[in-house]
């Protein structure tokens, strides 16, 4: 299959979090199913994700689409394209030139992982796909709703062969990885508070940090901003954002010490794999739930720390159980109280860390990898591989 991928690539770093390693796991991924990729040259993708002012994302959508589309005409007419695949945001779909790719008999797939956070419907601009590669559970129902054909398939995740087999070292520590939220900083300061032992890894956490900002995103207390908001969000969302504005402030001097620099790729996969267990936080900041019971959903952590051989932990999310039997390959808490009884029992029982660590890998990596969810995606738009 020759697949055209638009999956955030940029020319230039951008301040934006969190978006270089889409683009290697779907090449990577896509590859190694013996699959060829395409781009559009001097493209980048990734700078629709920027605030732009109005005239700048018109130009930028312009420029971009019109690149793309001379692109692909020129390949298809070379060689037949297969699969236009996409990771895009609404304001960065041009749903005409979408349409254009369709007329040239190419079928159009974008995948999204934040539903569940970012909408409350399914945007207007995601209609012309052909099909949505949809990975949270609970988002099943948006799309339902309005119509659109979509796929549910996991995260899409890859990790290099050396790394696909239980690691032989592990040591005592228990480890988080990811950059500090809110939510995540009340559940581990909590957890720290009542005796864990934490090692702490990601942006955001320590004060001077660019990265350390308020979310849910802190509004200001003029009129205009609160009418503002009441317009985005209700009444319903004027009184859950109280919720965070009222909620206990913990003490922060637990985050200096449990946490630990993560600079180097090595280094962030020896934490991943050799930690005695890794802890998954499925909660989310959002003005649609309350602070004291945040929506949650299934992150690309649920695929990758299981991928590397950890024993895991994560927070219990809809759609885990489709993905893992839980108790055997993967182990989850609900609250910060079966947090502490789990990584407690886990400690004491190096048995049933072994099987987690082995069992959640093979299944990992039997039934939640790109080149499976590639194959299932071909089989519904009828395409043979």
């Amino acid at each position: 299959m020759r697949i055209f991928l638009s999956s955030q690539q940029s020319l230039r770093p951008h301040a934006v979090p969190g978006y270089t390693f889409w683009e290697f796991y779907f090449k990577q991924g896509i590859t190694e199913a013996g699959h060829e990729v395409l781009e559009t040259p001097r493209v980048d993708w990734a700078e629709g994700l920027t605030p732009l002012n109005p005239e700048a994302r018109a130009c930028w959508l312009g420029e971009t689409w019109t690149r793309t589309i001379e692109f692909i005409r020129a390949e298809h007419a070379r060689k037949p394209i297969d699969l236009f695949l996409s990771y895009l945001f609404p304001d960065q779909v041009e749903p005409v030139a979408v349409a254009d790719i369709q007329a040239l008999g190419i079928p159009c797939v974008n995948f999204f992982c934040d539903n569940v956070r970012e909408f409350t419907r399914v945007p207007h601009n995601f209609r012309g796909f052909d099909l949505h590669w949809v990975p949270e559970a609970d988002a099943r129902s948006l799309y339902r709703a309005a119509g659109f054909p979509f796929i549910y398939a996991p995260m899409p995740m890859w990790v290099t062969p050396e790394l696909r087999v239980v690691p032989k070292k592990e040591n005592r520590d228990i480890t988080f990885i990811g950059s500090r939220d809110i939510l995540r900083e009340d559940l581990l300061g909590e957890a720290v508070a009542r005796g864990l032992l934490l090692r702490l890894y990601g942006d955001g956490w320590l004060p001077g940090d660019p990265a350390a900002k308020p979310s849910p995103r802190a509004f200001g207390k003029t009129l205009a901003n609160q009418l503002a908001f009441l317009r985005t969000h209700g009444l319903q969302g004027f009184a859950k954002r109280g919720t965070y504005q009222l909620h206990r402030l913990r003490p922060k001097d637990w985050i200096a010490q449990s946490w630990q620099p993560l600079v180097e790729r090595e280094k962030y996969f020896r934490a991943t794999r050799e930690s005695q267990v890794v802890l998954g936080i499925n909660r989310y900041p959002s003005f649609h739930h309350s602070f004291s019971k945040p929506g949650r959903y299934s992150r690309l952590r649920d695929v990758e720390a299981p991928m590397l051989g950890t024993c895991y932990l994560t927070e219990k999310a809809p759609g885990l159980e489709d993905l893992y039997d839980l108790g055997t390959e993967i182990e989850i808490y609900s609250n910060t109280n079966e947090l502490l009884e789990k990584v407690a029992q886990l400690q004491r029982d190096p048995k049933r860390r072994a099987n987690l660590r082995r069992l959640g890998q093979r299944r990992a990596l039997a039934e939640h990898t790109i080149a499976r969810s590639l194959s299932r995606i071909f089989g519904q738009l009828g395409l043979a591989a």
